[in-house]
């Protein structure tokens, strides 16, 4: 029996977050309306607090855990 090869981290892409969910976080922890491109700097660039940013990258992680559970589950 042949052992198998290792597979590396570049080998599988990864799966995208759902728009949905992007737009969700970006507007209850940023308060940004939207994350499509308006071609305004005084639309497109936001300042933001880093406990902002953080809740915000929190909440994703909990959205990565979720999707995996569910993805396991099936």
């Amino acid at each position: 029996m042949t052992p198998r090869k290792p597979r590396t981290a570049s080998s599988a892409k990864p799966a995208r977050a759902p728009e949905a969910t992007l737009e969700r976080i970006a507007s209850e922890a940023l308060n940004i309306e939207t994350l499509k491109t308006r071609n305004s700097d005084s639309l497109d660039f936001h300042d933001v607090a880093v406990w902002r940013l953080k809740e915000a990258l929190e909440a994703a992680y909990q959205a990565g855990l979720s999707a995996a559970s569910n993805t396991r589950s099936k």
